[in-house]
């Protein structure tokens, strides 16, 4: 089975997690090429990953056309390479929300809706090995009907990405109350690496209620929780028969059996294991309730999720479902963009049913 080909627009940070994931299976996945205004970056991308780089799209078309191209450059560029890749027939899978505000975002879907553009979003999140893991038990039916996600994970668009998916919400309207907290914190790594010097900073802190009835989501992250050694991510999903929290489970065989068990994380080349270096999986129990399709490529888990990204995009150009459409992206971001709005005129804001609505999920 030969690769899957792809070119990337864009040679930011974002782009490089796809290049890792090419380079460490080149079996799987091929780069055929990266648009690169810029001349010296471009040089600098070639010398580091043995990948062809171009000034244009034209440029890297007129060479090959891959299956499809990554988009991974600012909201504010991503409509027109979405465009102009959309009338050349070339499928995309975009990396950022593909528009800056609700206006934009109605304006876009309704073009590429009507020009049958191929296009789905490179959210990653819930292709993560331990939320892919919990997600699985809570459509499981174990913990019986999800009722509440309680989500400090990831920001914005993806932290109402995680929410929408464990409670089983499509693009219904959801009533929002949000509010800020700043608090001191020393600073820890950046992108760039360990920080230098001890420094204290500022971190602030949203909390979002987002209440759809009969179902209630929390939102409640600060920008720390990346990277900072001293900020843990955290999740609690309730059901009327069970829990995840983080990564403990407890749910009701019946109302006199309770079962409790963790999720447990299996990675070869720990204590003596001499198989690789690699994650396997995670294990409910006795019960594999993620396998990680990538054995044995040394991926790290944001790596492992961009992977399935790709791979899934292939699936999709193939006829296959969506795995995280325009319609999905889009409304997500708009609601990140009502907590905005929330926080900023500390009242209650409510969301409408926008043009996306009747997509199926």
């Amino acid at each position: 089975m030969s690769p899957i080909q792809f070119g990337i627009v864009g040679g930011g940070w974002r782009s490089l997690f796809f290049l890792r994931v090419a380079r460490e299976l080149p079996d799987q996945f091929q780069v055929t090429g990266m648009v690169v205004r810029d001349a010296a970056k471009g040089q600098t991308l070639e010398a580091n990953w043995g990948v062809k780089t171009y000034r244009t799209l034209d440029d890297m078309l007129h060479v090959s056309v891959p299956r499809f191209v990554v988009v991974s450059v600012p909201r504010t560029v991503a409509p027109s390479i979405l465009r102009t890749l959309t009338e050349r027939g070339i499928p995309a899978l975009t990396e950022t929300p593909p528009a800056a505000d609700l206006p934009d975002l109605i304006a876009l879907y309704e073009e590429l809706t009507r020009l049958k553009a191929r296009v789905q979003v490179a959210e990653q999140y819930h292709l993560q090995p331990l939320h892919a893991a919990r997600l699985a038990l809570a459509r499981s039916g174990k913990l019986g009907t999800i009722t509440q996600a309680q989500v400090s994970v990831a920001h914005g668009y993806h932290g109402v990405s995680l929410i929408r998916r464990f409670l089983g919400i499509g693009y219904e309207p959801v009533t929002i109350t949000a509010h800020s907290f700043v608090s001191p914190i020393i600073a820890g790594p950046s992108r760039n690496g360990p920080p230098e010097h001890e420094q204290l900073g500022e971190s602030k802190q949203v909390i979002a209620y987002l209440d759809f009835g009969d179902k209630l989501g929390v939102f409640d992250f600060t920008g720390d929780q990346y990277r900072s050694w001293i900020r843990s991510p955290r999740l609690l999903v309730r059901g009327e028969r069970g829990e995840i929290n983080n990564t403990q489970v407890r749910y009701l065989v019946d109302f006199l059996t309770p079962i409790t068990f963790e999720l447990v994380r299996q990675d070869a080349g720990e204590a003596g294991n001499l198989e690789g270096y690699y994650h396997k999986g995670i294990l409910a129990g006795s019960e594999w309730v993620y396998k990680n399709p990538f054995v044995p490529g040394r991926l790290n888990d944001d790596e492992i999720a961009v992977a399935s990204c790709l791979t899934r995009m292939d699936e999709y150009i193939a006829g296959g479902p969506d795995f995280y459409s325009l319609a999905e992206a889009s409304q997500d971001h708009y609601v990140s963009l009502m907590i905005e709005q929330a926080l900023a005129t500390s009242g209650a804001v409510s969301t409408t049913l926008q043009p996306w609505a009747d997509h199926r999920l």
